[in-house]
């Protein structure tokens, strides 16, 4: 059964989504869209469509690598072409899998035929099936970050290369690059997001009509997708036309002296880093002008291009959202505009342009509200499984509910054990904002890992340094070629080799082992009970917590969350790759109540425990926060040393976050860091500069003490 696409005008809403993806059909060199958005919102969907509605192309013949017959790419691997023949067919949508290698991306060559027959076997990757086409990337942020990379620079040069052991092959590689996301799984860092041309924000729709509508085509399509498609061929045809007449009048579009400052001064007031933002807005602005019918950039156009180009480019703190400040981006239109011109409403959340196209709100069913469009899987088999999007909803993740049953000592004094018959009712202190981030100290899991690339502790990665070589268990990818020649040298003489050439075996070839950095899951264990209540430390405790949420944040690693106060122990925020929500978290952090110490390490070792089963390659780093104290029990002290030690046997690497304070302390957090095989760290020896700080203070010392040895 041939497999019929969602039309591309059956989207309900995302008017920003379809205009981004439509502005880059336009004019490619706007340099892709980033969508973020939450689950089922259609992005799949609508990405999938857009490829239907894009031009037919002309290729070579045979070519595998989609060359122009108008203009040829005079370093294609499949050789000149002097008269070929020509070919039409559909642009091409290439879906990137999350897990694929860079030799998949890039194309591979064949080594052993290289080394052993002298010839060059080059195999193209995706990127040369999706030249002049489509480039989708599903869950972008999930990528290894040097994958993103590499297909970052193919999109920006438009080429690819291959260089491998002294064979280098390279060919045109320009496409539409669509990437998807959903921010709660992780972020993408900064430099990769400026490489990004636009990003648009969505979420499902809150009003009942358009989710109904939504729900409507949805199950129209699934119940015949031939019959749905014809019902939207009119449509989908004017639109298809629509783009092919903005990308023929694209190079008339004139980017006036105003427009060009407008754009330059936005860019400075929202103190973008560099100057891809300025060149973007300009490429989006023309575009936005050639797709509303116009042969010159308006004020207007230049307003749109700010509100897709700018929100991801911005200044922010790793865990601030996207977005713009539309008041200052008006006031900087207004002032940079021409001395005779007035700002005009020009209705800035519509596309631009006379007419109605079909990147504009259209009437319901009812004839009064919006219409749009499908989803991406609004039904419980759609690609997304959720219904269309429509407006972000401002509202922040869910704080978690806390439960108040136990009354919290007086700060910084030891808590009375409290019979557990007899509960007392809890004071809960209101939360308090965490302190300054700060630089941290770096936290290593010890051993070599297998786990996801990152840049926290040691591992074999496909990426780094060789640090060895071995037989391949499967394809050759990575040759090792010193280790090849010494496997095989030995046995020439045996082989009858004659001339120069090598005899080689399929028992010789060796690949290289590199050793890089992987992401770990830090899971935090934090007391909030009212012995960490004093307002002063609570807010430098999550400042420290926050400090290592963004080491943790830049190392790419999962996080999680394990609370306890009062009755018991808490996962507030399971492992995720999205550490901004453990930001959440920990901002709306109550406190108050006993000191559940035993359960909070309790549930951590059954947090860790799943997590193994769902991801084994991932080696955890539990960080511990508290001031060591327990109370809630006969042996309150006692229980929480006995779960610190079966922490202990796992060989879990361990982190005690010593948060005592006050004139008479305790030492029970060492203690406990004593228990489970950790290292204690202080409020202030968690800072990078204090212990870069102690190191200076030791030095001269040291050579004092070194050079009275050599005098003596």
């Amino acid at each position: 059964m041939t497999d019929v696409r969602y039309p591309f005008t059956a989207i309900v809403g995302m008017a920003d989504l379809r205009l981004g993806l439509l502005l880059n059909a336009v004019s490619p060199a706007v340099g892709g869209v980033l969508v973020r958005g939450e689950k089922g919102t259609a992005k799949s969907t609508m990405v999938r469509a857009l490829a239907g509605l894009l031009p037919s192309i002309s290729t070579v013949e045979g070519c595998r690598f989609a060359c122009d017959p108008a203009a040829p790419d005079p370093q294609c691997p499949d050789g000149a072409h002097e008269g070929p023949a020509v070919t039409d067919r559909a642009a091409q949508l290439v879906e990137l899998p999350v897990g694929v290698t860079e030799d998949r991306i890039v194309g591979s060559l064949d080594l052993e035929r290289a080394l052993s027959e002298g010839v060059k076997a080059y195999e193209p990757g995706l990127l040369a099936k999706a030249h002049r086409g489509v480039l989708y990337i599903d869950e972008v942020n999930l990528l290894q970050d040097h994958v993103v990379d590499l297909l970052l620079d193919a999109a920006a040069m438009g080429r690819s290369y291959v260089e491998r052991e002294g064979v280098s092959v390279r060919h045109a590689a320009r496409f539409l690059l669509v990437g998807t996301m959903n921010p709660e799984e992780g972020e993408l860092r900064p430099q990769l997001l400026d490489r990004f041309g636009l990003t648009v924000e969505i979420a499902a729709t809150r009003e009942p009509r358009e989710r109904a509508e939504v729900v409507r085509r949805r199950l129209a399509h699934d119940a015949d997708p031939a019959a749905f498609a014809a019902r939207f061929a009119d449509e989908e045809r004017a639109l298809a036309e629509r783009i092919t007449a903005a990308r023929e009048l694209l190079p008339t579009v004139e980017l006036t002296d105003t427009a060009l400052r407008q754009i330059t001064a936005v860019c400075a007031a929202f103190e973008v880093d560099g100057l891809r933002a300025d060149i973007v807005m300009a490429r989006t602005a023309v575009a936005l002008a050639a797709w509303s019918g116009r042969t010159e950039v308006l004020e207007e156009d230049v307003r749109k291009a700010a509100q897709l180009a700018l929100p991801h480019r911005r200044r922010r703190n790793p865990f601030d959202a996207p977005g713009l400040d539309e008041e200052k981006l008006d006031r900087t239109l207004e002032e940079h505009a021409e001395p005779d011109e007035r700002p005009e409403e020009t209705g800035s959340e519509e596309t631009p342009g006379e007419g109605r196209g079909p990147d504009e709100e259209q009437p319901g069913p009812d004839g009064d509200g919006p219409d749009d469009d499908g989803p991406d899987g609004g039904g419980p088999d759609g690609p997304d499984g959720g219904p269309g999007g429509g407006t972000p909803d401002p509202a922040g993740p869910a704080a978690p509910e806390f439960a108040a049953t136990d009354a919290a000592p007086a700060p910084d004094a030891p808590e009375a054990d409290v019979p557990a018959q007899h509960p007392r009712p809890a004071r809960e202190n209101a939360p308090v904002a965490a302190g300054d981030p700060y630089r941290t100290k770096l936290f290593k899991v010890p051993g070599t890992g297998k786990g996801a690339q990152g840049r926290r502790s040691p591992a074999e990665t496909d990426g780094g340094h060789t640090i060895r070589a071995r037989r391949p268990a499967g394809q050759l990818t990575r040759l090792h070629l010193a280790a090849t020649l010494q496997a095989a040298a030995p046995h020439q003489h045996v082989r009858g080799r004659a001339g120069r050439a090598l005899e080689l075996r399929r028992d010789d070839f060796r690949e290289q082992v590199r050793q890089g950095r992987e992401s770990n899951l830090v899971l935090f264990v934090v007391d909030a009970s009212g012995s960490m209540a004093a307002r002063q430390r609570m807010t430098a405790v999550k400042g420290a917590v926050l400090s290592l949420l963004m080491d943790a944040y830049q190392r790419r690693d999962k996080v999680g969350l394990v609370t306890f106060r009062g009755a018991g122990a808490e996962l507030a925020l399971p492992p995720t790759s999205s550490v901004e929500v453990g930001a959440a978290r920990l901002e709306t952090l109550p406190t108050g109540g006993r000191t559940p110490l035993a359960a909070g390490l309790l549930r951590a070792h059954e947090t860790l425990r799943v997590e193994r089963m769902r991801d084994p390659h991932r080696r955890p780093l539990l960080v511990v926060v508290t001031d060591g104290r327990a109370t809630g029990g006969r042996d309150a002290l006692g229980d929480a040393g006995r779960a610190a030690g079966l922490l202990a046997a796992r060989g879990l690497a361990s982190v005690v976050l010593d948060c005592e304070s006050g004139p008479v302390r305790l030492g029970l957090a060492r203690r406990l860091a004593g228990q489970l095989g950790a290292s204690a760290v202080t409020l202030d020896e968690l800072r990078a500069e204090g212990v870069t700080a102690l190191v200076h203070a030791h030095r001269p010392a040291t050579s004092t003490t070194t050079a009275n040895r050599k005098a003596a």
